[in-house]
């Protein structure tokens, strides 16, 4: 047990303790199996011995969402939640946490699919080494989601051009990038455990909105298979069930003959006959 100080005049203790070895909350958890006694609580106590804060960090420990059963006891105090290096592939139960502000999800296993809970206190989210690969549709949810945020990283996701990602990226690329995100999230005061420059901020404003990368969409196998999705190319014409019709550039053509003679005897020559 520490004690601590706030910003203001009031002091808080700060309680940091595993769920199994925390005597107190040991009726209140009894519904918890095994595998939820790994869990870390920071938990901030006023003068007066209120709760005013909790840290919760659940690593390690191959969930593939977030466990309901936190959310429940303490969604509503938990203002820190730390999930890194599970296999989290939804962020289903992010919704029982509304007072969060940093939510680490590092070493997991979302993707461009997630569908991301809107909170409107989070100002640190870190999503390292996870498998984002569209930085436009991530941008857009996460504007969007939580219009507070400050701290992002984004590092080792394919859609951060760095050399965790890709060694054929260089610095060019990844500094075009931050030029991008902040214009995007021009309140961001860290990108990717860096802070942001005076200098990229004014930069972000004079050219940051052409600075998008466009990458080409990446076929389904569904889709690779599909010969009739409308969205596929081919330089020949589109087919017409009408005998003698054209689709040309700018319209249909109709083949015809003009001669004297009729259309089937067009093709005889004279020493046929």
């Amino acid at each position: 047990m520490k004690e601590t100080s706030d910003d203001g005049d009031t002091s808080s203790i700060a309680d940091s303790c595993s769920i199994g070895s925390r005597g107190s909350s040991v009726n209140d958890l009894s519904e918890y199996d095994k595998k939820y006694s790994h869990v870390c609580i920071l938990t901030y106590w006023t003068k007066d011995r209120v709760v005013c804060g909790v840290d919760l960090s659940y690593i390690g420990q191959e969930c593939y969402s977030i466990p309901s059963i936190l959310g429940k006891i303490y969604g509503n105090q938990t203002r820190r939640l730390d999930l890194s290096f599970n296999s989290i592939r939804s962020l289903e139960n992010l919704e029982l946490f509304p007072l969060l502000e940093e939510l680490i999800l590092d070493n997991n296993e979302l993707s461009d699919l997630v569908s991301f809970i809107p909170l409107n206190n989070l100002h640190t989210l870190s999503l390292n080494k996870n498998h984002f690969r569209d930085i436009e549709s991530l941008l857009r949810h996460l504007t969007s989601c939580y219009p507070e945020l400050t701290y992002l990283s984004i590092l080792g996701n394919p859609a951060c051009p760095d050399q965790l990602s890709s060694f054929e990226k260089d610095e060019e690329d990844y500094q075009r990038y931050r030029y991008y995100i902040i214009h995007k999230i021009p309140k961001l005061k860290f990108l990717d455990s860096t802070p942001v420059k005076p200098f990229e901020k004014a930069e972000a404003k004079r050219i940051g909105g052409f600075m998008k990368v466009a990458r080409p969409k990446i076929e389904t196998a569904d889709e690779a298979n599909d010969e009739t999705a409308e969205s596929r190319y081919s330089p020949l014409p589109v087919d017409n069930s009408k005998e003698g019709t054209h689709r040309g550039s700018f319209g249909k053509l109709r083949q015809r003959y003009t001669g004297t003679q009729s259309e089937g005897n067009r093709f005889i020559r004279d020493n046929e006959l």
